[in-house]
């Protein structure tokens, strides 16, 4: 605990934003470049050094986030790069893209803003590839063993990594024609850029990891086929099977799919396209749902120049303080929150007629009306109360010449045939079955990730990945040599 008193002297200050009138105009990060470092190590020294640190626990990761930030509030920057990294293959990911469970977990947050744990990491990362702390770390030896791992998402590039590191011949089975999963074709540039994935793949393929784009396990290699030819199989294709929305009129044109809008932004930006087929530009987008990805496709249609957007969300407008009472410290509270795309909607007034920012509370969809030409125009909805029954007298009509839908994902999708072609046992909800070593119901094939567990955030697929990692090579070795952070039905604090 390098300063005692930092906790009660030093304010919570987080890393500044980029005007919003300059950010809307490009797609790099929202943040102001170099405006980190110059604060972090006073925001380190608000960590209390807790005799029994929650956020711990909050983080499934497991980061030992009083040992680093103790470090970097000393500015020994390399100690503080090898404590987070222990426990965390991509922190640069992580600090850029996870809510901060570990921050809704601090001690501090009991009656105070809580040590900005998310920025401190990020700040870590960063300054490690810049000072060449994270060079390739290839194995001394080959144990002679062979794993596939189907998926790069965040779980498969985390499995991948550490059984590369094991020793392991592990060679990557990706559809897309780009490495990364969600993290390539799905999260917006301006949330992470994309060499920063780039850069972590550079390393993964100097220690030895290989990848195989363009490679649909089930239709362009037969899964079967796929188990024959590798010791040990890791299912990591996270959770596809985007969820409907059921009303009349959804076969109208123009209503979308989060999903299938996402991905041709991003391909803007890797320069495949001049133009999204489905950009927003000049339309009135309605966005149906309010997490994370339809606050994505907030910022996405801002940028695209949409003539409005409006988010739905069928929740309540949340209070800005915790309920004690119905979710108490140290779990994460549903707490109004103002992400970077909701504060541009917010200030460029983007949907007048919203609630807050962009976003409409306690509004349900009841029927898309379209023209002629079978295409949407209008979205007809209600709003509801705490168990989601219409209030009568409440109904509006919103413009809409495009309506996404990030209504959240069920579980693996299974039109390529890999579930179906190994047999593998499914749950009710969907996802993949599996053991407490993370092997499903044919030996040597392992689920992990959103597949498995349900949709999720990012800290979970990672620990996910370094988890599974742990059972394939103790299977494959007989040995414990890796870190199991979770097991397969570990969930998130809840009161």
């Amino acid at each position: 605990m390098a300063d005692p008193k930092g906790f009660l002297t030093t304010p919570r200050e987080e890393w500044p934003r980029r005007p919003v009138p300059e950010r809307v105009r490009d797609w790099n990060e929202v943040y102001v470049p170099g405006a980190l470092l110059p604060i972090i190590s006073k925001q380190a020294d608000r960590c209390m050094d807790c005799g029994i640190p929650f956020c711990h626990d909050a983080c499934p990761l497991g980061n030992l986030i009083p040992e680093w930030n103790d470090l970097v509030s000393r500015e020994d920057w390399r100690a503080a790069s090898d404590r987070l990294h222990a426990t965390n293959n991509f922190p640069e990911f992580t600090g850029r893209l996870c809510p901060a469970p570990c921050e809704a977990g601090c001690v501090l947050a009991i009656n105070q803003p809580a040590v900005t744990i998310k920025n401190v990491e990020v700040a870590i990362a960063d300054r490690a590839w810049e000072d060449g702390f994270t060079p390739p770390r290839p194995p001394d030896r080959l144990t002679g063993k062979t794993v596939a791992v189907i998926g790069s998402g965040p779980t498969g590039l985390a499995a991948a990594q550490q059984l590369t590191r094991a020793g392991h011949t592990v060679a990557v089975y990706e559809r897309a024609d780009r490495v990364g999963g969600l993290l390539r074709y799905g999260i917006p540039a301006f949330k992470m850029e994309k060499r920063h994935l780039d850069r972590r793949l550079e390393q993964m393929r100097a220690e030895g990891t290989k990848f195989r784009t363009s490679t649909s396990v089930g239709e362009d290699i037969g899964a079967a086929e796929l188990r024959a030819r590798y010791d040990a199989v890791v299912i990591a294709t996270g959770a596809t099977a985007w969820r409907e929305l059921d009303v009349p009129g959804r076969e109208l044109a123009g209503i979308h799919q989060a999903m299938e809008y996402l991905p041709l932004a991003d391909r803007v930006c890797e320069g495949d396209l001049e133009v999204s087929p489905l950009s927003a530009a000049g339309k009135h987008v309605v966005i149906v749902g309010g997490g994370d990805t339809g606050a994505d496709c907030l910022g996405t249609a801002v940028r695209e120049g949409a003539a409005s957007v409006t988010q739905l969300d069928i929740y309540p407008l949340p209070e800005v303080e915790r309920d004690e009472d119905v979710e108490p410290w140290p779990t994460y509270p549903k707490i109004y929150r103002l992400s970077a795309a909701h504060e541009e909607a917010r200030d460029l007034r983007t949907a007048p007629a919203a609630d807050a920012d962009a976003r409409l509370f306690a509004a349900s969809t009841l029927r898309f009306t379209g023209d002629e030409a079978g295409h949407v125009r209008a979205l007809h909805l209600v709003e509801v109360d705490e168990r989601r029954r219409p209030r009568p007298d409440t109904g509006r009509t919103l413009p809409a010449d495009l309506v996404l839908l990030a209504l959240g994902f069920s579980g693996p999708d299974r039109h390529d045939g890999l579930i179906d072609q190994l047999g593998l046992a499914v749950e009710p909800r969907g996802t993949i079955a599996r053991g407490p070593d993370f092997e499903t119901n044919v030996p040597g094939v392992y689920a992990a990730g959103d597949a498995a567990r349900g949709q999720s955030l990012i800290v979970w697929a990672i620990a996910e990945g370094r988890a599974v990692a742990a059972a394939v090579d103790h299977r494959l070795t007989g040995t414990e040599r890796l870190p199991t952070p979770i097991g397969p039905y570990d969930r998130p604090m809840t009161a």
